[in-house]
C-alpha cells in the first residue's frame, strides 16, 4: 500500500477513507473466477478520516473508529477512487457496519 497515493486523498466531515482488504484468491475444482464475477470484498482498513460530523452547536464529534482499523463495510457504500493505479473508497462513517477485532 502506497502511503503517498493515500496522502493525496484527505476526506472531508465524516467521511472515511478506506482501502479494500482483497480476499486471496482460490481455485476449487480447476475453476478461476474473473474480477468481473467476484464479490466485492467487504473488509477494508482505514487509512484517514475526515474533520468528523458537527452537533447542533456546531462541535465535531469524534469518529468511532480509528487509522489502522480493520472494518466491515457496506458492499455497494462509498465512492471508489483511483490515484497511482491504486484504488480507495471514500464513504461516510455510518456506511461502516463494525469494527473487526483482532
Amino acid at each position: 500500500m502506497s502511503k503517498t497515493a493515500a496522502s493525496k486523498i484527505k476526506p472531508l466531515g465524516d467521511r472515511v477513507l478506506v482501502k479494500r482488504i482483497e480476499e486471496s484468491e482460490q481455485v476449487r475444482g480447476g475453476i478461476i473466477i474473473p474480477d468481473s464475477a467476484k464479490e466485492k470484498p467487504q473488509e477494508a482498513e482505514v487509512i484517514a478520516l475526515g474533520s468528523g460530523k458537527k452537533d447542533d452547536s456546531g462541535k465535531p464529534q469524534s469518529f468511532e473508529v480509528k487509522v489502522g482499523d480493520r472494518v466491515l463495510i457496506s458492499k455497494y457504500g462509498g465512492t471508489e477512487v483511483k490515484v497511482e493505479e491504486e484504488t480507495w473508497l471514500l464513504l461516510r462513517e455510518d456506511d461502516i457496519l463494525g469494527i473487526l477485532q483482532s
